[in-house]
């Protein structure tokens, strides 16, 4: 059977799953991804320069978490300083919340935890595109107490007073660059598009104070936490795996996210270059999935990198993680400068860009590129790590791989366009495998 249409029989049975079972692993929920930049009709040159800019904020936040220094809890994808101050997000994810439901578009953040979404009567919010969720117009809607089981998972959190009594739960929650949500901890019904799944009794941030860099995005009104930690979505949805399958970076297609699906999603067709590599989790960090990387080869050519140099560290630091919020894949400054040595006119440092001859007949021939893991290679197809752009009559190549400007390694989205990623949970592995991600 052809590898799209084993994928396709396995997706159907999962969805038509009861979704009366979503929240207890047995069904499946299907929504969708809309990348921050799609639609806003920016240059090749300029969404290059965007996805630059966020991926190295991106990197900055995560390297201060890894660092054993650092006393924030959790990370996650905000705005980069700046007057040409780009989104501070990589993908929305759309749901509803509250009976009846009530529409909330947030960024999924596979380096942070907690699920919020900016509330009325929201003293200090930012302007968003959806109207606030209002817990007052919701029949579901519950505040829990500062002795739940949800609130004891909060590295930060009290018990209210004034007007919200005195047993409820009140968060404060960090990020990286010390962006701040700060409000009341409730329950309630979530909605999700794809398979009309109404799972009731999710906690998650009931956010009214909100502040840092977050602030500049006016779409998404909040993060769904999709980390490793109790108060993630996947996990509060007891779902044995999540998978998402990101379309093409630069184009407009809603990349579907998938939670909950068959272990054996991806079969054993034949031909089907399924790759599967170890999760590893930190104890200093437990959210990030880290992987084990082993390499980089560049054409024939294994780059002349210790095993050591993608490594996580025993306080904390270091290690190779992926992520959906860093646009483009980043490697410590040792390994990146190593991509340097390439016989071309460098017109640009960071990402790397070359001047090439300019024809329409040809494409400018590169090096392959394979990332090596434990038990797996990630064989990158061209559209997968170049980035061309033709501008004034001058044709430039750019490499889409960054310094981390530390030592920590992080797989970008850039990366994984096109490729259905299967984070198997229960199984602590990570798959992948070559998709159509618009027929997923």
């Amino acid at each position: 059977m052809h590898k799209l249409t084993l994928l396709l029989a396995l997706l159907a049975a999962a969805l038509a799953i009861s979704s009366s079972d979503a929240a207890g692993g047995g069904g499946a929920i299907r929504t969708q991804l809309t990348r921050a930049d799609a639609g806003r009709g920016l240059t090749r040159r300029q969404l290059l320069r965007r996805m630059a800019l966020r991926s190295k904020a991106r990197a900055a936040r995560l390297l201060s978490l890894s660092d054993s220094s650092s006393s924030s809890p959790s990370a996650s994808a905000s705005a980069v300083p700046g007057k040409d101050q780009p989104l501070d997000t990589e993908y929305l994810i759309s749901f509803a919340i509250g009976t009846p439901p009530q529409p909330v578009q947030v960024t999924l953040d596979t380096g942070s935890d907690l699920v919020w979404t900016q509330c009325q009567p929201c003293p200090s919010c930012y302007a968003q595109a959806l109207p606030y969720y209002d817990p007052d117009l919701s029949a579901t809607s519950a505040e829990l107490t500062c002795d739940s089981p949800p609130c004891q998972q909060l590295d930060l959190s009290s018990c209210g007073t004034h007007k919200w009594g005195n047993r409820t739960c009140v968060y404060t929650y960090y990020y990286g660059d010390k962006s701040v949500t700060n409000g009341r901890l409730d329950a309630d019904t979530f909605t999700f598009d794809g398979c009309d799944a109404a799972v009731p009794g999710l906690a998650f941030g009931c956010g009214l104070f909100n502040n840092g860099l977050f602030s500049s995005n006016a779409t998404g009104g909040g993060i769904a936490g999709f980390g490793r930690g109790a108060l993630s979505l996947p996990s509060q949805l007891r779902v044995d795996n999540f998978s998402y399958c990101f379309t093409n970076v630069t184009g407009s297609t809603p990349s579907p996210v998938l939670l909950g699906l068959p272990a054996n999603l991806y079969g054993d067709a034949s031909g089907a270059a399924v790759q599967t590599t170890p999760l590893i989790q930190s104890s200093v960090i437990p959210t990030f999935y880290y992987l084990l990387m082993k390499g980089i080869t560049v054409g024939s050519t294994k780059l002349p990198v210790p095993e050591s140099a993608f490594a996580l560290k025993g306080n904390g630091s270091g290690g190779t993680i992926i992520d959906s919020g860093t646009s483009v894949t980043l490697l410590p400054p040792l390994v990146y400068g190593l991509l340097h040595d390439v016989n071309l006119p460098v017109t640009n440092d960071e990402p790397l860009c070359f001047a090439v001859p300019s024809s329409r007949k040809k494409q400018q021939k590169v090096p392959k590129l394979e990332l090596q893991f434990e038990g797996a290679t990630l064989d990158l197809p061209r559209e997968n790590y170049v980035f061309e752009i033709e501008e004034g009559g001058q044709s430039n190549m750019c490499i889409a791989v960054m310094s981390s400007g530390g030592d920590m390694t992080i797989i970008g989205n850039y990366q994984q366009q096109n490729l259905h990623v299967l984070y198997d949970l229960a199984g602590n592995k990570l798959s992948f495998v070559p998709a159509r991600c618009d027929r997923v």
